[in-house]
C-alpha cells in the first residue's frame, strides 16, 4: 500500500457537486480552510456536511468539481493515500489490540519500525499514557474518543476529519472533550475539519463556522460574527434563539438606520442591516432584551405595552416570555444575578435593548419566513 503524500497547505474545494441520482446533496460549493485552522461544518440533518467530509475523505467522489491540498489536486486520490485521517463518532478501535497497539497501528502498518517514541507521545498528549496496556472494552467512552484522536494524530496528517466526535457522548463529558480538542489542535497544529448539527460544539471549538443548507453555505465567518450578526432566518435560528419582529426601514441618521416597528422607532448600526429593501425583519436576541417595570425609564431602543406571559427558571437564567400590543410572543432571557426586577405572570412591563445589539434582515424574501 503506497505512502499517503506528503502535501502540505490550504485545503480548497472548488466548485464541488454531488449528486445522488436526481438529488444534489452538495451545490456547487467553493470554500478555502487555511492550513492549521480548526473549521466546522454545522447544519441539520441532510444539508450536505457530512457529504463534504466523506469527499474530503475520498470515500465519495464528486460528481464536478475539484479537491486540492496546498497545489496537490487530491479528488482522485485514493483514500488510502490521502494525508487524511478521519475520527468518526463511534471511534472504529480494534477490540483486540491494546490502547498502545491501537496507537501504533498506522505507523506499523507504513512499515515504520521505531515506533515507541511517537506513540508515547500522542498518548502523553491525551493523557491516557498511562492505559496503554488496557483495551478498548476497558476504557469509557471519553477515553475512547481520546484514543481514537490520538491513532489519528500520530500519523501526522494534513487534515485531520472529525464526523461528529463527540456525538456518543453524555452533555458533561462532551463539554470537557470540546475544549480538549481545541487545546489538542493547537498543540499538534494539523487542520481540524469538523462536522456536526450542534451549535455549541462548532461555537465552543472553531475558528471559522461554515452553517450548511440544502448543500450550500450560508454564511461562514467567526462564531461571534454569525451568533451577533447573522445574514438568513436560518443561521439567526441555527445559532442560538432569536426573536423577529417585521418592522420597515424608515430612513438613516448618520451611522444608522432608522426603522418603525409596530409604530415605535428604534435605530441600528448600517453595518447591520442584511435587507435588501424597506421590509425587514429586526432580530434580536433574547439574552439582549431588558425587562423594566412598566412606566420606568429605559435607555436605547424601547418598547412598551408588554404583559409577562409565562416564566421558566433555567438556573443561571430565566427565561420570560412577554406579549406585546400586537399579539406577539417575545422571549427574554435574564441573568439570575439579582439585577432583574422582581417580576410576575401578568405584569406589565417594558423592554429595552442596545441599538448595536439589533440586526436586520430582508423582510420580503420568501426563504426568510419564520
Amino acid at each position: 500500500m503506497s505512502e499517503p503524500k506528503k502535501v502540505q497547505g490550504d485545503l480548497v474545494l472548488s466548485h464541488v457537486t454531488k449528486s445522488f441520482g436526481d438529488f444534489t446533496a452538495v451545490d456547487d460549493l467553493s470554500l478555502t480552510i487555511p492550513k492549521g485552522s480548526f473549521f466546522a461544518l454545522l447544519g441539520p440533518s441532510g444539508c450536505g456536511k457530512t457529504t463534504t467530509l466523506r469527499m474530503i475523505a475520498g470515500l465519495e467522489e464528486p460528481t464536478s468539481g475539484t479537491i486540492s491540498i496546498g497545489s496537490t489536486d487530491i479528488t482522485d486520490t485514493k483514500p488510502y493515500e490521502r494525508p487524511v485521517n478521519t475520527v468518526f463518532q463511534n471511534y472504529a478501535l480494534f477490540p483486540h489490540l491494546t490502547i498502545f497497539e491501537n496507537v501504533a497501528f498506522g505507523l506499523r502498518r507504513r512499515g515504520i519500525k521505531n515506533v515507541d517514541a511517537e506513540v508515547e507521545r500522542v498518548l502523553n498528549l491525551v493523557e491516557l499514557s498511562h492505559l496503554k496496556s488496557r483495551k478498548p472494552g476497558q476504557l469509557s467512552g471519553g477515553q475512547q474518543q481520546r484514543i481514537a484522536l490520538a491513532r489519528a494524530v500520530v500519523n501526522k496528517p494534513a487534515l485531520l476529519l472529525l464526523d461528529e466526535p463527540l456525538g456518543a457522548l453524555d452533555l458533561k463529558l462532551r463539554r470537557q472533550m470540546q475544549i480538549e480538542l481545541k487545546w489538542i489542535q493547537t498543540e499538534v497544529g494539523i487542520t481540524f475539519v469538523h462536522v456536526t448539527h450542534d451549535q455549541e460544539e462548532a461555537m465552543t471549538m472553531a475558528d471559522t463556522v461554515a452553517v450548511m443548507n440544502n448543500g450550500r453555505i450560508e454564511q461562514m465567518g467567526s462564531p461571534a460574527e454569525l451568533y451577533e450578526n447573522p445574514r438568513t432566518v436560518f443561521v439567526a435560528n441555527f445559532l442560538g434563539q432569536s426573536n423577529f419582529i417585521d418592522g420597515s426601514i424608515e430612513g438613516t441618521d448618520g451611522d444608522n438606520v432608522i426603522a418603525n416597528l409596530h409604530g415605535v422607532r428604534i435605530v441600528f448600526p448600517k453595518t447591520r442591516n442584511n435587507a435588501n429593501g424597506k421590509a425587514v425583519k429586526v432580530g434580536i436576541r433574547p439574552e439582549k432584551f431588558r425587562l423594566h417595570d412598566a412606566g420606568s425609564s429605559a435607555a436605547g431602543n424601547v418598547l412598551t405595552g408588554g404583559i409577562i406571559t409565562d416564566i421558566s427558571f433555567f438556573g443561571v437564567s430565566t427565561q420570560y416570555m412577554v406579549e406585546m400590543p400586537w399579539k406577539q410572543e417575545l422571549m427574554v432571557f435574564e441573568q439570575n444575578d439579582g439585577g432583574a426586577p422582581d417580576l410576575a405572570k401578568g405584569d406589565a412591563v417594558t423592554l429595552s435593548w442596545e441599538p448595536q445589539f439589533t440586526f436586520a434582515l430582508d423582510g420580503t424574501d420568501p426563504s426568510q419566513a419564520k
